[in-house]
């Protein structure tokens, strides 16, 4: 009797923690789970018009996004994703704005919401010379090895992880000089399909915050102008610790398991606010701390610097158009503030068009974008950075974790800097070798190793 009682106390104390284990998952990992997946779901069928089984198979596949059900509702434009039907997260497609996750606000108000957007011109691409147009000129530079540079294209198109899985590399582009020199896709892609730049959005919102320094209606070295933070420790945080990333702010960049991150993406219908609400951890520009949080305030502040009547088209009107490149699409939280952090959509030549941006010095087609000096400062690190690796919401090459004497790209030049996404997104800048690189794909890959390759089939 007494060994009964005993067993029946370990099986109800098991059943307790197995009961408490999956509560804890009902309201934490399987929403993230189902916020993800319905997302970047709706956004591949929507914005890509690729299969959804396809991107449930390839993006969605692996552990733990496959415990996640997916479901299109083509007739509402949405997509529905749960994890043993809890954690339901319901995201919307509307034309022109991309996909929205629902969070906060009701599905009505958000659908309700009104963006003004310019026209796009009509204009015949293909018959425009890159960069301002498509057409491509029949030779390439005599200083290219095209055997070499083939090669070093085909083996990023194909490798793998260390653990033999493919890296689903979608799109490789390499201008030199300022011309396109290199360009292949993956089965099913091309160069019309907008691919997902995740933290590239980053460095588009950088260039957004350069544009309105350029007008005067913002200054790096002031305040940054969040309401919020008035009376506090904080108001202490200037532009330029969020651009930097040192505003002391207490939020953490992980993706494999519940933190600000996950929280902010998919559970805040106002990632903004969020992030502003959180205490601060450290003195402002003191430490360096990647974060995502950071970049959707600035996102909020150019909102506010501008005025809902122009937010909308301010993107499109004072940077993607001005560069020709037509394809850009930011997608908004629930509040309707673009996701300056994480969803941006382009094809491979509109990435490349924005790394040219920043090659010539904020200058497209004779006309500054940017301020004369933005580029340049925007690769200074802070001295928070104690390793060098980022400036204004792009990443540099400084100093390797392991061994501080070596560069972090031990075979790429020092000048190189780059916009970095999550997977291996990246539009890489190297002045010194007229290089710009887009490498697009689903997992990351030996940046070093390609970079190097690269740079060897340049001859000079």
């Amino acid at each position: 009797m007494r060994n009964r009682n005993i067993f029946i106390k370990i099986f109800l104390a098991i059943a307790l923690i197995i009961v408490i284990a999956f509560t804890w998952l009902s309201f934490t990992v399987f929403p993230a789970i189902s916020g993800y997946g319905s997302k970047n779901l709706c956004s591949a069928v929507y914005l890509q018009h690729r299969n959804p089984s396809d991107v449930i198979k390839e993006d969605l596949g692996d552990f733990p996004l496959s415990l996640g059900t997916f479901t299109v509702n083509e007739k509402d434009s949405s997509v529905t994703g749960s994890v043993f039907g809890l954690g339901k997260r319901k995201t919307i497609y509307r034309k022109r704005i991309g996909c929205t996750l629902i969070n906060d606000l009701t599905e009505e108000e958000i659908r309700n919401q009104q963006f003004v957007f310019p026209a796009k011109p009509v204009i015949n691409r293909d018959s425009i010379g890159w960069p301002y147009g498509d057409k491509l000129p029949d030779t390439i530079s005599a200083n290219i090895r095209k055997e070499k540079l083939e090669v070093a294209v085909n083996k990023v198109m194909n490798e793998t992880t260390s653990n033999g899985k493919t890296v689903y590399t979608r799109a490789v582009l390499i201008v030199y000089d300022g011309k396109i020199v290199a360009e292949k896709y993956a089965p099913g892609f091309d160069k019309n399909t907008v691919m997902l730049g995740w933290s590239i959005s980053k460095s588009l919102t950088s260039a957004m915050i350069g544009v309105l320094v350029k007008e005067n209606k913002l200054s790096v070295d002031a305040p940054a102008p969040v309401a919020a933070w008035t009376n506090s420790k904080k108001q202490k945080i200037t532009l330029k610790h969020l651009l930097q990333q040192t505003t002391g702010l207490d939020f953490t960049e992980i993706y494999n398991r519940p933190s600000s991150v996950t929280k902010m993406l998919f559970s805040k219908g106002d990632m903004a606010a969020y992030t502003e609400s959180l205490p601060l951890k450290n003195e402002p520009g003191t430490v360096f701390n990647y974060s995502s949080g950071n970049s959707n305030i600035l996102s909020r502040i150019i909102r506010q610097t501008v005025g809902e009547k122009d937010y909308a088209a301010f993107p499109y009107n004072e940077l993607f158009y001005k560069i020709n490149a037509y394809s850009f699409l930011i997608e908004p939280d629930a509040s309707g503030t673009y996701i300056g952090s994480s969803y941006s959509y382009a094809t491979a030549r509109d990435f490349a068009r924005f790394g040219l941006l920043y090659y010539n010095n904020g200058i497209w087609n004779g006309e500054q974008i940017l301020p004369v000096n933005w580029v340049k400062e925007s690769i200074q690190p802070s001295e928070a950075d104690k390793l060098k690796h980022y400036g204004y919401q792009f990443w540099l090459n400084g100093y390797d974790r392991k061994d501080p004497t070596k560069r972090w790209y031990p075979d790429v030049p020092a000048d190189m800097f780059f916009a970095d996404g999550f997977g291996g997104q990246d539009v890489y800048i190297i002045p010194s070798e007229k290089l710009v690189v887009v490498r697009l794909g689903l997992h990351v890959i030996n940046d070093n190793k390609f970079l190097k390759e690269v740079i060897a089939a340049v001859m000079h």
